[in-house]
């Protein structure tokens, strides 16, 4: 019979996915109390919560909330990391924090995007997405582009006709 202690974990987890972009899995044996901290404090800059709780706990908070459960990354002592903001961002925090020296016990193991359950390399391709606001400018320059070069082809006609007549002008100034 489960606890009303465990129910209420499991409530609290849900409240924590609830309405998550993403969840990432990640192993942190082995590093310190101070690292995790500081590990915590980068993730919530990026828009996400890091959360420890034992795998069968997330799991029924996982179905309950509607993601699918990664039965393969449900083993040992686990991180879950739920991202309410770019979910790119709080990956290559990972990433980054992951490939710092003396960080190699913090091993990414995979996750949730939406309903897609994804590996380590696919997490770690999403890490190395730029930024939302970096994509969102790239698309936007894309759409200017065309607008931009016909504005300029239909300047073209009216530039070449001052020019006519500056150098017109020039040459009257000259001439007389």
């Amino acid at each position: 019979m489960p606890s009303q202690a465990n129910y209420q974990k499991v409530e609290m987890l849900r409240e924590k996915i609830r309405g998550a972009q993403a969840v990432f899995v990640c192993e942190y044996r082995g590093l310190t109390v101070e690292k995790i901290t500081k590990l915590r404090a980068q993730i919530r800059g990026a828009g996400g919560e890091m959360t420890v709780a034992k795998n069968t706990l997330m799991s029924i908070a996982l179905k309950e909330e509607g993601f699918p459960v990664p039965e393969g990354l449900m083993s040992g002592p686990n991180g879950f990391t739920a991202v309410h903001g770019d979910p790119a961002a709080v990956a290559k925090v990972l990433k980054d924090f992951a490939k710092e020296k003396g960080n190699e016990a913090l091993i990414i193991k995979g996750g949730i995007l939406g309903d897609k359950i994804l590996d380590v390399k696919q997490l770690l391709a999403l890490a190395d997405l730029p930024s939302r606001e970096v994509l969102l400018a790239q698309v936007v320059g894309t759409m200017a582009a065309p607008i931009r070069g016909l504005v300029t082809v239909l300047s073209g006609p009216a530039r070449g006709l001052v020019t006519c007549l500056s150098q017109i002008k020039d040459q009257k100034e000259k001439a007389a």
